[in-house]
């Protein structure tokens, strides 16, 4: 009988809420990206590291006293890659409820996709759905996939959205065939207008759009930004200032790890701009509120 996640998380004894970690591989050592976009996007970001275990992740974070939002890409019919289990990651996350947030991820070109959205909520108790549309090849704003988002908002649980550049398939002929524009986020502006009660995360610095990602954040108070994927010492100057002023109640501490790590990502961090008096709220406090905890 599969195990439930719920959550046991001593929020007051974190040092930070970490709400970008993918799962890159199971517990058979499969990966969720096909060989060449792996070693592609290992190359975009200068790392060769480890691809850790879920098992692995609840260690390094329990030991840094974070928790970690976990999560895979479905995305089958785009790449023909047998996704890892959305429901593997729940019920493993209800292994380590103490430091683990599991979300689910569920490829939109699939025709069960709904019941899916609505299995992996009710039966394995996930607190999340990650998209990346690039990767998962659709187009956020067209409205057949406004089901799946009525099913989330429905669930009351956010739905995590990859924006802006991506490592995956850089460098590879023709992006491997990856289109960059479907990850704009004015994609999600009218997704926001049209399902006010779904809270959207647009994932890590949008470039080259982050004055898209401002406008529509600064518009529509059910978007968020997460800080992911980018080390802070890169990150634009209008994104640093909204974090630290018009935005600092929605915006999120992310690290993309494996591929940054929370580390580096905190050490980073200490040599911006970023005011301190926001970095409660970026690091654990927005979280908790998103989140429920």
């Amino acid at each position: 009988m599969t195990t439930r996640y719920e959550p046991a998380i001593d929020v007051d004894a974190l040092v930070a809420i970490d709400t970008h970690v993918h799962i890159e591989i199971d517990h058979d050592g499969h990966s969720s990206l096909p060989s060449d976009l792996r070693d592609a996007a290992s190359k975009y970001f200068n790392t060769d590291g480890p691809r850790p275990d879920l098992d692995s992740i609840a260690g390094y974070y329990r030991a840094r006293k974070m928790a970690a939002v976990v999560f895979t890409v479905d995305a089958e019919t785009h790449l023909g890659e047998v996704p890892i289990s959305s429901a593997g990651i729940a019920e493993g996350a209800a292994r380590h409820n103490d430091v683990l947030i599991p979300y689910g991820s569920v490829d939109p070109h699939r025709p069960d996709a709904v019941d899916r959205i609505r299995a992996l909520v009710d039966d394995s108790g996930v607190r999340g759905f990650k998209f990346h549309p690039t990767v998962q090849g659709f187009d956020p704003s067209d409205e057949r996939w406004y089901p799946l988002y009525s099913a989330i908002q429905d669930a009351g649980v956010p739905a995590l959205f990859h924006t802006g550049q991506t490592g995956i398939g850089a460098g590879l002929p023709g992006g491997r065939g990856l289109r960059l524009a479907l990850s704009n986020p004015m994609l999600l502006d009218g997704v926001a207008a049209d399902f006010p009660d779904l809270q959207l995360v647009m994932a890590h610095p949008s470039v080259p759009w982050q004055d898209e990602a401002l406008s529509v954040a600064t518009h529509k108070h059910n978007t968020w930004i997460d800080l992911s994927g980018w080390s802070p010492k890169y990150f634009p100057e209008s994104l640093v200032r909204a974090a630290g002023s018009y935005l600092k109640d929605r915006v999120l501490f992310g690290s993309d790890f494996p591929l940054i790590t929370p580390d580096r990502w905190m050490s980073d961090a200490e040599r911006t701009t970023l005011k301190p008096e926001a970095m409660p709220g970026i690091l654990k406090g927005n979280a908790v509120r998103l989140l429920g905890l």
